[in-house]
């Protein structure tokens, strides 16, 4: 496929941008007080090594395990991303993203002040689902983004909520084109119905056609593993990944090296067939 602002930013035909999950983070039920951030932090520099060891072509750090998950994020929960993503800072060799969930504000305001390259999260539609309504505006996030000098911060728009469903439904082909057309994404991502399960082949490859021509570059949100990369990357230009390189290939596990490694090798055999 064409070049893209994504593939110049990471060199790599299809980028893979690898999760990094941060542990529950203070103030959230899951946060391991007896551990503190010193625990959170040494768990992340694993994994960002773990990634980075094994070739993946970019990162997203992501409050992942801040269950149960809030629509409007905590101040201690964007104060400690910002705390751990600057405690990584100089490990960092591949560029860098941020999801703050599921804030789009928190998402940019951590993204501004870590210089993140790129930030993931819904920043557009109306959905109802695990959370309750769930109403996002793109006018509001790009007004915002403004706001605090953060034009500089690309934009990964998840298309199709992860645990929640559209009030209004439509083809998410028509989804697609329309968020194109009005709320200028740098990239849109496909995802399955929940994290770790693969964005649907036929869907994703609607996506692909929708948008084909515009610039903007369709990356598989969930369930990206070696086994299903040549299948997606027929029609996706990269993927967002993190559970299937986990140790046994769940989420809340460490990142393992010799899957972000298995993972590289199929999406590099993927690219080198394609050509």
């Amino acid at each position: 496929m064409a070049s893209n602002w994504l593939t110049e930013l990471t060199g790599a035909t299809k980028p893979i941008i690898g999760m990094v999950h941060l542990p529950a983070l203070p103030g959230t039920p899951l946060y391991d007080a007896a551990g503190g951030m010193r625990h959170v932090r040494d768990w992340v520099a694993r994994d960002l090594d773990a990634l980075q060891i094994g070739g993946i072509d970019a990162v997203m750090f992501c409050n992942e395990n801040d269950r149960p998950y809030r629509l409007d994020a905590d101040m201690a929960s964007v104060a400690a991303m910002a705390d751990v993503i600057a405690s990584t800072r100089a490990e960092l060799s591949v560029p860098f993203g941020v999801n703050v969930l599921w804030d789009p504000r928190a998402t940019l305001a951590v993204a501004a002040a870590s210089g993140a390259a790129f930030a993931r999260e819904i920043f557009t539609g109306a959905f109802a689902g695990d959370f309750g309504l769930w109403v996002r505006t793109a006018g509001d996030a790009f007004r915002y983004r403004r706001e605090i000098g953060a034009e500089n911060v690309r934009l990964l728009f998840n298309i199709n909520a992860e645990f929640a469903a559209q009030i209004a439904p439509r083809p998410l082909a028509d989804v697609a084109r329309s968020v194109v057309f009005s709320s200028m994404p740098d990239a849109l991502c496909v995802s399955g119905p929940i994290t770790g399960q693969p964005a649907d082949a036929s869907g994703l490859a609607d996506v692909a056609q929708a948008v084909s021509g515009s610039g903007v570059p369709v990356l598989v949100n969930t369930g990206f593993r070696a086994s299903n990369a040549a299948e997606l990357l027929q029609y996706a230009d990269g993927a967002v990944v993190g559970s299937s390189l986990k140790v046994d290939g769940i989420t809340w596990n460490p990142v393992e090296e010799s899957r972000v490694e298995e993972l590289m090798r199929a999406v590099a055999a993927t690219t080198e067939t394609s050509h």
